[in-house]
């Protein structure tokens, strides 16, 4: 006797194993999407980092600059004088104007600056360094002209007659004049990685 098949289940069954096909196929889709995302945010999280680290690299090798810098005008070369400028050496005697607002340091150094910059030899990290000094005074002259306006220690000062414990005349402070210098330095280095790093000295 042949048992007669139940042609409704077949179909259902068959249905219901293309849906699952289907399904597995998005689930299939999704996870290698996920996985191509994260794989991207692994990615960039890792040139980030190196980014940071090549910056951070490049602004302490700013400290070479500033010590080069002040080495320079504790010994400046024959024929130099602090007092003026001096467009062949990295020293301006009156304060240059600071970029404008709407200008980047970049763009001032390399519009302005870059012209009489030092730049040292390149490090074992990559990294170049160049400096610039001014000194900060609104115009040339000795330091202790008062047209100069030159920022000086305050042990610069005198004391007056009037103030002062003994009779007559002015009193010099027992300590040599300081001057204030400012030291810009710029650091490129791989990745195009540009740091500026300032100092104000007084000597």
């Amino acid at each position: 006797m042949q048992i007669p098949r139940n042609h409704a289940s077949l179909h259902s069954g068959k249905k219901q194993k293309g849906v699952v096909l289907f399904i597995t196929l998005i689930v299939l889709v999704s996870m290698t999407l996920a996985a191509i995302a994260l794989m991207r945010s692994v990615d960039t999280t890792n040139v980030i980092a190196g980014n940071l680290s090549f910056h951070q690299a490049a602004t302490h090798s700013g400290d070479a600059g500033i010590d080069a810098a002040v080495a320079w005008l504790e010994v400046p070369p024959a024929g130099v004088d602090l007092t003026q400028n001096n467009p062949a050496f990295p020293f301006y005697s009156p304060t240059q104007q600071d970029p404008a607002i709407t200008q980047s340091w970049d763009n001032y150094w390399t519009t302005v600056l870059a012209g009489s910059a030092t730049a040292l030899a390149q490090d074992a990290a990559g990294n170049t360094v160049s400096y610039v000094i001014h000194r900060m005074c609104n115009a040339t002259g000795p330091s202790t002209a008062p047209s100069s306006g030159c920022a000086v220690s305050v042990v610069a000062s005198t004391s007056a007659a009037a103030t002062s414990s003994q009779g007559a005349g002015q009193v010099g402070l027992q300590f040599s004049s300081q001057v204030y210098y400012r030291i810009t330095a710029r650091v490129s280095g791989p990745r195009n990685t540009v740091s500026y790093v300032q100092s104000i000295v007084a000597l």
